[in-house]
């Protein structure tokens, strides 16, 4: 039986956008199992653990960023916007439908929804944020509607927030961050790393 990777994420995360596909791969490659966990990361995770909102970090870092950004962008063939139209923008929607797209189809469907919001913010130049442009997204994606409702039941909420605590308690401070029995990989640079956790 292979492992599992808890895979903490941010639906607006471009470091998530850049690492999602070969997780995707890596988890199929290995056997293992993936839990996919979106947390709110700025409201909840980044008071407690240091972290800072792009607009406040230091203008050296909101530099550095973008020129990361576009080095993994051609490195890796997958095409973004450095300044989307629709960004910064709020996850916790779409972290609520991925949460529920988990609940009610699998983590499968779960990996597929996430990855097509996270490519409409940062492909498409879509608003994730907005329910209309989720709602096409399930239909994109041949998944029910009828998990839009669901996405704002009280158990998805409750499964949000015990995701984000998780995460804290894990020790997790920053998203894309993939765990595997309990070792921390920060970033969709590591995933070398997380490949070796999980074939092991």
């Amino acid at each position: 039986m292979g492992r599992t990777v808890d895979y903490y994420l941010a639906p607006q995360s471009p470091w998530a956008y850049l690492g999602h596909q070969r997780l995707a791969d890596i988890v199929q490659r290995t056997g293992a199992t993936v839990r996919v966990m979106p947390i709110d990361l700025g409201g909840k995770v980044f008071p407690i653990s240091g972290g800072l909102p792009l607009g406040q970090r230091a203008p050296q870092r909101q530099a550095y960023r973008l020129v990361e950004l576009q080095r993994f962008s051609q490195n890796l063939n997958v095409p973004l916007n450095l300044k989307p139209k629709y960004f910064p923008v709020g996850g916790d929607d779409s972290a609520r439908l991925t949460i529920a797209t988990d609940l009610a189809q699998g983590p499968l469907a779960a990996m597929q929804i996430a990855g097509a919001i996270l490519a409409a913010c940062w492909a498409q130049e879509r608003n994730m944020a907005d329910d209309k442009v989720l709602a096409q997204l399930l239909h994109e994606q041949n998944l029910p509607a009828s998990l839009m409702e669901q996405s704002h039941s009280q158990a998805v909420q409750e499964r949000y927030e015990s995701y984000t605590q998780l995460a804290i308690d894990a020790g997790v401070f920053g998203a894309p961050s993939y765990v595997v029995d309990g070792e921390i990989f920060w970033g969709q640079d590591r995933l070398d790393f997380v490949e070796r956790a999980l074939a092991r």
